[in-house]
């Protein structure tokens, strides 16, 4: 498959810590400026994109309701109706998970002390620059996050599990899918550990740090501050085999989950993202990645040796199209992602893309339709380390 040239919808733009951590932990059921940035402009309504468009990856059409099969790479369109699938409803004759949540203070990260922008400000294009924003009110804060860690009913206690990371936790649809999956020997018996971020979205603000930073930064956190808590407060061993291990997000939640897997594959090989933030949205701007999760597509993927990862991504027709203030021709989510199809493709990546019809950004109902194929499909070729 061969990208064509993108041009006709970025030209529209201009158209429209082991933590010592204070919790509580229970079971249940299954820079100072001297003047401060304008505020934040509401976002406007994104046209609906066309799958067909020309420069977008040639993508087989499904009939209406129908997902791709789990055992298919390339390029898939769906919808537009978008039919809750009925692994994502409890079903009361399978064994239920445990959840575990906890919260983890900031205070105890030595990772990541925290920031926050002040309400009701954003920044400004540089004016030497149009691809940075200048943020002038972002600025030292505590946050509290919260997680959730999913135990299926079949984990026995003592073996290494594999597992998937999740991001904008906690995931109740994600636990509930496995409970389903892996009653029907679709996945693996796996733990499910959704993380909260610390707070706010975009530049200047900590979840912004945290998921649009183009470093190895959060899967190292993740490794040296949650999974250790995970492992002693929940009695479960977490696999070391990078194979057996997953991350999984929305919106920058999704790039932030290929951002783990892509610095460090030797800990994640398994991604899936819904409407992943692959556009310039890092703060602060780096001279390794000057445009942020663009240069996966622009750059990263294009320029590297394929890497051992399994992608599964998704995009709805009616993503989003210029967000902000930034007109830098990289604010469009469907090109990104269609890009990133493109790019996966070209270097011979185990990838599945999902353009479906009908849909917003990080669309419940798509998620609801889709995610147990998705999650199936990002296990497909799972076989478990032998001693």
């Amino acid at each position: 498959m061969k990208m064509k040239t993108i041009n006709m919808i970025q030209k529209a733009a201009c158209l429209c810590a082991v933590l010592s951590l204070q919790v509580d932990v229970y079971p249940v059921s299954a820079q100072t400026a001297s003047a401060p940035a304008p505020a934040r402009p509401a976002r406007p309504a994104p046209p609906t994109r066309d799958p067909h468009t020309q420069g977008y990856v040639t993508a087989t059409e499904l009939p209406d309701g129908v997902n791709p099969l789990a055992t298919a790479d390339g390029n898939f369109i769906i919808g537009p109706t978008h039919d809750r699938a009925p692994e994502m409803m409890v079903q009361t004759n399978v064994p239920q998970g445990k959840v575990y949540d906890f919260t983890m203070k900031s205070s105890d990260s030595k990772i990541y002390p925290g920031i926050a922008r002040e309400p009701g400000t954003f920044g400004i294009p540089d004016p030497t620059d149009p691809a940075k924003l200048l943020v002038t009110t972002s600025h030292p804060a505590p946050y509290t996050r919260r997680v959730s860690v999913y135990v299926p009913k079949q984990y026995l206690p003592g073996t290494a599990a594999p597992f998937i990371v999740g991001a904008d936790g906690p995931d109740r649809a994600l636990f509930t899918a496995l409970d389903n999956l892996i009653a029907q020997h679709r996945v693996p018996v796996m733990i499910a550990i959704s993380i909260g971020n610390g707070g706010g979205d975009a530049q200047g603000s900590e979840r912004g740090l945290e998921y649009d930073t183009m470093s190895g930064t959060y899967a190292e956190f993740v490794e040296k501050e949650v999974l250790p808590f995970v492992e002693k407060n929940c009695g479960v061993t977490l696999s070391k085999d990078p194979d057996a291990r997953a991350t999984m997000g929305g919106s920058s939640g999704g790039s932030c989950a290929l951002i783990m897997a892509w610095y460090h594959p030797e800990l994640y090989r398994r991604v899936l993202t819904y409407s992943g933030t692959y556009v310039n949205q890092q703060w602060p701007p780096s001279s390794d990645a000057p445009h942020g999760a663009w240069e996966f597509h622009e750059h990263l993927i294009p320029g590297s040796p394929a890497k051992p990862l399994r992608i599964w991504l998704e995009v709805g027709d009616r993503d989003l199209f210029n967000p902000n203030i930034m007109r830098d021709h990289m604010h469009d989510w469907v090109v990104a992602n269609e890009r990133m199809a493109g790019a996966l493709a070209a270097k011979g990546y185990h990838y599945q893309f999902v353009f479906a019809r009908n849909a917003g950004h990080t669309d419940r109902t798509v998620k609801q339709q889709t995610l147990p194929e998705a999650l199936e499909w990002l296990w497909q070729d799972y076989q478990p380390a032998t001693k």
